[in-house]
């Protein structure tokens, strides 16, 4: 048998004649039983409690604590409320808040979904209870929280998060290590593990018209060059993400005297914030970049964003320039102040790759060069 809990309130006429006109047998007290936490481990990444309103969710997830109380100085950014720049960059981009210019404004002027990031960002650490689990946004914002929230956790190795939730409907995007069912009593362990769907993104050409939507949410500037192509991403029809390219005139670089083909050079992606945290930004610069190669041509590509230039870092289908996290402050008469004709930022430290695509061989003369002398040797 269950914990029982009761609460008595005072009775008033209103009571008395409410509950006699709906035939309920009612003195002024009320108990409800918890169910019995049993097959929980002791020692789990994230654990969830599910179910209807009024089925015991909060009491439950009162066992393993209380959930922490956010305060916000709203005198200063949301950005600097965190122990250090990269604390404050792993965190926010760990519940899929990656817009920085969001980062730079005050925790009051927030929309409820980036609020709620906000709040979820500052309480991951071990043994966090959190109620009421993506309740207060939309369906979008809360799978794609979900998923970057997973991710975090499991990549950072925290230990005993619980949430409590009345949505099943983010369960197989944050695949918890343990599930209980407040409604049917039930607890599903590691079922759904593996389990996350497939994100099924289509990209095509567009008109700059659609850059309207997404101008607001680039990072750096909302002005899209009048030469650019234009691709939109697309999930389940919904519009979800924006890419860019533009041509890149100039002589051939003398390490690749012996490639013709024309470069392009990636100049805009935008996820729409509500999608963010899902890994469609990275999946969607690669897809532009690759209808770049099939059509022969060379992509280049630069960011200051950390997750997208770490992302590439990564990546064998891009491959880092000669300017790849070079300090470009310091005065240099050889490159001077652009590189293939692209002006260099002068005042950050940017990721800078090429795409090589999948098949290395096709796309990287020096690549096939080196890997031929090997094969003769």
């Amino acid at each position: 048998m269950g914990k029982i809990l009761t609460s008595t309130v005072e009775m008033t006429e209103i009571d008395e004649k409410i509950y006699k006109l709906f035939d309920f047998n009612f003195e002024g007290t009320t108990t409800f039983e918890l169910p019995e936490l049993n097959n929980i481990p002791k020692e789990f990444g994230i654990g969830v409690f599910c179910g209807s309103s009024g089925s015991g969710k909060s009491s439950l997830l009162n066992n393993f604590g209380k959930e922490e109380k956010i305060y916000w100085n709203n005198n200063k950014s949301v950005a600097s409320h965190f122990d250090s720049v990269d604390d404050a960059i792993e965190r926010l981009t760990a519940v899929g808040l990656n817009s920085i210019p969001t980062w730079a404004k005050p925790r009051q002027v927030l929309s409820t979904g980036e609020g709620f990031r906000a709040d979820l960002a500052r309480k991951l650490k071990d043994g966090a209870v959190i109620d009421e689990f993506t309740s207060v946004v939309n369906r979008n914002v809360a799978k794609s929280c979900s998923v970057a929230l997973s991710k975090y956790i499991r990549k950072k190795n925290i230990k005993n998060i619980v949430l409590a939730t009345c949505h099943d409907d983010i369960l197989q995007w944050l695949e918890p290590d343990w599930i209980f069912y407040t409604d049917t009593l039930k607890v599903s362990r590691g079922l759904q593990r593996r389990s996350r769907p497939t994100i099924n993104i289509g990209v095509s050409r567009c008109k700059q018209d659609e850059w309207k939507i997404f101008a607001k949410h680039h990072y750096l500037t909302s002005k899209l060059p009048v030469s650019a192509r234009c691709f939109l991403a697309k999930w389940e029809n919904e519009v979800v993400g924006f890419g860019a390219s533009m041509s890149m005139p100039g002589k051939i670089p003398p390490l690749y005297s012996g490639d013709k083909r024309y470069k392009y050079r990636g100049c805009r992606t935008v996820i729409l914030p509500d999608f963010q945290g899902l890994g469609i930004g990275t999946r969607l610069s690669d897809t532009i970049a690759d209808i770049h190669i099939e059509e022969g041509l060379r992509y280049f590509s630069k960011t200051s964003h950390f997750r997208m230039g770490e992302y590439r870092q990564k990546s064998v289908l891009w491959r880092a320039t000669s300017r790849n996290l070079s300090d470009r402050s310091t005065p240099n008469k050889r490159i001077e102040s652009v590189w293939h004709n692209w002006k260099l930022e002068k005042n950050r430290i940017c990721y800078s790759h090429e795409y090589i695509g999948p098949d290395q061989k096709s796309y990287d003369p020096k690549w096939t060069k080196i890997n031929q002398r090997k094969e003769n040797q």
